[in-house]
C-alpha cells in the first residue's frame, strides 16, 4: 500500500532473544514489510547490518538488508541470557515509545519482542502480568482480548496469566460477553470476515456433561451464548474442549474461545510452534507479537528462529491494511 507507515518494533527483553530476531525478519521480508526496531544497537549480534534513524519515516529508505534502528539507549549492562532487572525501565518504555508512534500516525502498527514480566516486576515495580494488560492500561483501561493466531487455528482465552484456581472466580458472564464481542467484532474489522463463525469451549471436562462434572455451563456459559446469538452471533457451544481441535472440528469455526490460558495456548502451541502470533484485539491501535517468550537458554547460540516474528510483522501489516494507511483507530 503506497504511503503506508512503517511498524515499531519494541526490543522486549534485549538479554533473550529478540536483538538476535530482528536482524533475521529483516533479512527475510526486505522492503515487502518495512519496519524498524527500537532498541540500542549494541545488542544487535556482531556484524549486524544496521542503519540509525531519527524518524521512523527514515526506516523506508534504508537499504534492504540493513535494519533501521530507532535509538532507545539501556543504561544498564546487557549480558545474553540473564535478565537485568536494573533494564526494566528503558524495556518498558520502548513498549510505550511503540504506543505513543502507533497513536501519533507515524508508525503503522506495533510488533513487540518478548518481555520477561518478572525483571520488569523486580526492577520497576511492573504493575500488569503481560504486554496485553499493559497495552490495555496505555489504551486508557480499553478491554483487551488476547488472541493466539496461526493458518490453522485461532485462539482466545477468556482468563489469561492468572493461577488457575483463581479462573472460576475470574470467570464472570460480564467477562465472557465482553471477550467474545471484542473477538467477533475484531474478526470483521481486522480480519475481514463478515460474518465470523465462534465456537466456545466448556469450563469442565466434557463441558459439564449435563451438571454431573460443575455447573459452570448451565449457570453462566449457556446463558451468555444465548443471548449472543439472539444479538446475531454465530457461535457454538460449549463444546468439551478435548473435541474441539483436531482438523475436522477446526473446520467449523474461525475462533476457538476457550476459558483459560492453557486451554487455549496448548492446542495453537501443539499444532504450529513456531508460526503462532499473539495479537491483541480491541484496542484503538494494531499490536502483534511472537507466539514465544525471551528463549533465555538459547539466546546467543545462533538458533532462534524469526518465523513466529516473521508471522506477527506480516499479521500487523494486513491488519493496519485492512485499517486503512493507519493502524491506529
Amino acid at each position: 500500500m503506497i504511503g503506508r507507515a512503517p511498524i515499531a518494533l519494541s526490543c522486549g527483553d534485549p538479554s533473550g532473544i529478540g536483538p538476535e530476531l530482528a536482524p533475521l525478519a529483516r533479512q527475510a521480508l526486505g522492503r515487502d514489510v518495512p519496519f524498524f526496531y527500537i532498541g540500542d544497537p549494541a545488542h544487535l549480534p556482531k556484524g549486524t547490518s544496521f542503519q540509525t534513524i531519527e524518524t521512523p519515516s527514515q526506516a523506508l529508505d534504508v537499504a534492504e538488508g540493513t535494519l533501521p534502528v530507532l535509538l532507545h539507549p539501556f543504561a544498564a549492562p546487557v549480558l545474553t541470557g540473564k535478565p537485568n532487572p536494573a533494564n526494566a525501565d528503558a524495556i518498558i518504555s520502548a513498549i510505550k515509545r511503540g504506543v505513543d508512534l502507533v497513536v501519533s500516525g507515524a508508525a503503522s502498527a506495533l510488533c513487540t519482542l518478548p518481555i520477561n514480566k518478572k525483571a520488569l516486576k523486580d526492577g520497576a515495580a511492573f504493575a500488569f502480568p503481560g504486554h496485553t494488560e499493559y497495552l490495555s492500561h496505555l489504551a486508557g483501561g480499553r478491554a483487551a482480548v488476547m488472541m493466539l493466531a496461526a493458518p490453522a487455528l485461532r485462539v482466545v482465552p477468556v482468563t489469561i496469566h492468572i493461577p488457575l484456581s483463581d479462573v472460576p472466580v475470574a470467570l464472570t458472564p460480564d467477562l465472557l460477553r465482553k471477550t467474545i464481542t471484542i473477538t467477533h467484532a475484531a474478526l470483521i474489522r481486522d480480519f475481514g470476515l463478515p460474518a465470523p463463525r465462534l465456537a466456545v469451549a466448556g469450563l469442565n471436562p466434557h463441558a459439564g456433561e449435563g451438571g454431573t462434572m460443575g455447573r459452570a455451563e448451565l449457570d453462566m456459559i449457556i446463558p451468555v451464548l444465548s443471548d449472543l446469538r439472539a444479538a446475531g452471533i454465530d457461535i457454538a457451544g460449549p463444546l468439551p474442549a478435548d473435541t474441539m481441535f483436531h482438523a475436522r472440528a477446526r473446520a467449523a469455526y474461525d475462533v476457538a474461545i476457550c476459558m483459560y490460558h492453557d486451554q487455549a495456548l496448548i492446542p495453537i502451541k501443539t499444532i504450529d510452534f513456531d508460526g503462532g502470533v499473539n495479537v491483541t484485539l480491541g484496542l484503538p491501535f494494531v499490536r502483534t507479537s511472537p507466539d514465544h517468550g525471551t528463549a533465555y537458554d538459547i539466546a546467543g547460540r545462533g538458533v532462534a528462529r524469526p518465523d513466529s516474528l516473521i508471522a506477527a510483522l506480516r499479521m500487523a501489516q494486513d491488519m493496519a491494511d485492512k485499517r486503512g494507511t493507519n493502524g491506529h483507530t
